[in-house]
């Protein structure tokens, strides 16, 4: 047994028969190595409803025969419970695919996933004109195929499919380009995930192009090449029902002399690890969740009655964005600022706000700055950070200790709150005396 199979066993997977293993609830099934001699493990994963496929030569059956299946063959198909199936590590002769992905027609496959592969050749997806398949999420990564520039007519014959898929992922596989053409085709889908590629700021404008994408609501381009802040927002303005948007992890610049509104209906924006030093305007209106985490902001003022999350961990902020114009922020998150004190009298005002997160700021433990978080430690929830992660940096004689266990008392904090009463009673005390 070599040691992939020991590997499997020891992840708490099964031997069915051959070269297949099921996990402990027998829902999922691998098949190790697919080859027509794993073909009698294969069929003990049936039952299963996520099977998946690593390592194997289908180049050798590029010319077996497929033939039509009879009425039999394809009530079993339509009766089996497999929901998602997984190809990884293989290499797939397009026209093998081609000729076999029609008889998902007769499956309820939902969910179809290409991890680490290689398509080789060109397919003859005409066989596929005006066919219907029941796959609605569709998963490319770190997958290596010919480019997409030039395949439009392949696209059209698959048209009939793609017009109903509803998630598309191709992740980490070197995509330069997204020809316009091609996002006409995808009338209903929800969900784009372009992460880990190579588009630039020249690609992004013809992908999403008039007609493209039309029913988008959630697009991701984290970690590609993208460099100004408002070309792709020009990019993106004709996805109207664009709701959640990743840019983080592209080096973006931005024009000040330049503005671009943004989808109205864009809810979620992500630009966390930018290289952003300020918060650019317009923002979305209606935006509800704001990232600008792992950036270079020495300051945020920010106004949006619908904003319920906002994120700064990881920046340069010298002090505490103030929230009162953010009436229904209920999230913010502070971790390793330059911060000294927090603004625990904003909270107590908004009341909305439960969740704050400040680990690893150096909090000033005078007076105001240990009673701020103390204080605001009684209102929120500090998360994991408290109080082990809240330490003081100055004055020098507190330095290192935790916040928390600064002593924070009335005579040492708040001279007037003594002296004032006092002042007053002996004033009464001597007019009595009078």
């Amino acid at each position: 047994m070599n040691v992939a199979v020991l590997l499997l066993l020891g992840l708490g997977l099964l031997e069915a028969e051959g070269r297949c293993f099921f996990n402990r609830t027998q829902e999922h099934c691998l098949c190790y190595s697919l080859s027509q001699e794993s073909l009698s493990s294969i069929i003990q994963c049936l039952p299963a409803s996520v099977v998946e496929f690593r390592g194997g030569e289908l180049e050798r059956y590029v010319a077996f025969p497929i033939s039509d299946l009879d009425p039999s063959a394809i009530e079993m198909l339509g009766s089996l419970v497999i929901r998602k199936i997984i190809f990884g590590d293989l290499l797939v002769p397009e026209i093998l695919l081609a000729r076999v992905l029609r008889f998902f027609s007769y499956t309820q496959v939902q969910e179809l996933v290409f991890e680490s592969c290689i398509f080789e050749g060109r397919g003859n997806w005409a066989e596929m004109a005006g066919q219907d398949l029941p796959i609605l999420s569709l998963y490319f990564h770190n997958v290596t195929s010919a480019p997409l520039t030039g395949r439009e007519e392949n696209f059209s014959s698959l048209s009939s499919w793609l017009e109903t898929l509803q998630e598309l992922a191709v992740t980490a596989s070197h995509v330069t380009s997204l020809p316009c053409g091609i996002g006409r085709v995808f009338r209903a889908l929800h969900s784009l995930d372009m992460a880990q590629n190579s588009l630039g700021d020249e690609s992004l404008m013809p992908a999403f192009c008039k007609g493209a994408f039309p029913q988008l609501q959630v697009l991701s381009l984290q970690r590609n090449k993208l460099t100004s802040y408002h070309s792709v927002c020009k990019s993106v303005q004709l996805l109207r029902e664009l709701q959640h948007l990743d840019l983080s992890q592209n080096k973006l610049m931005a024009d000040p002399s330049s503005s671009c509104q943004w989808p109205v209906a864009l809810r979620i924006f992500n630009l966390s690890g930018t290289g952003l030093d300020e918060v650019l305007t317009p923002l979305p209106p209606s935006l509800e969740v704001l990232d600008m985490s792992c950036n270079h902001l020495h300051a945020v003022d920010i106004s949006l009655s619908s904003l319920k999350k906002l994120f700064l961990s990881q920046n340069m902020l010298q002090a505490a964005p103030s929230i009162r114009n953010c009436p229904m922020l209920d999230t913010l998150h502070l971790d390793n600022n330059s911060i000294t004190e927090l603004p625990w009298d904003e909270v107590k005002l908004l009341g909305r706000l439960w969740d704050v997160a400040a680990a690893g700021n150096p909090y000033n433990c005078s007076c105001s700055g240990a009673g701020g978080v103390q204080a605001l430690a009684g209102l929120v929830h500090l998360g994991q950070g408290w109080p082990q992660d809240y330490r003081c940096h100055s004055p020098p004689h507190y330095q290192g200790r935790l916040v928390k266990d600064v002593l924070v008392s009335v005579l040492q904090c708040n001279s007037a709150a003594v002296i004032v009463p006092v002042c007053i009673a002996l004033t009464l005390l001597g007019v009595a005396g009078a």
